[in-house]
């Protein structure tokens, strides 16, 4: 199973709360952030959907490749 890691950079208002959490995935770049070049796919981790639940603009998505259902941000 894999993650598709997404930022929405419309929405995101550059707090780097998940590079912070995840710096081997995410990076501000510039006034916002981005995922890592290379880093969109990944293994589950726990850290990942605490990035996405931690992002206070909900910029972060998480999908399960496999189903393409959205895991993250948790309700």
């Amino acid at each position: 199973m894999t993650w598709h890691l997404e930022v929405d950079e419309h929405a995101c208002i550059g707090s780097g709360m998940c590079a912070a959490l995840a710096p081997d995935r995410f990076e501000l770049d510039s006034a916002t952030a981005a995922v890592v070049p290379g880093a969109a796919e990944a293994d589950p981790a726990e850290v990942l959907l605490d990035a996405a639940d931690s992002c206070p603009a909900v910029a972060i998505t998480v999908t399960d490749t496999a189903s393409g259902a959205v895991v993250g941000p948790r309700p």
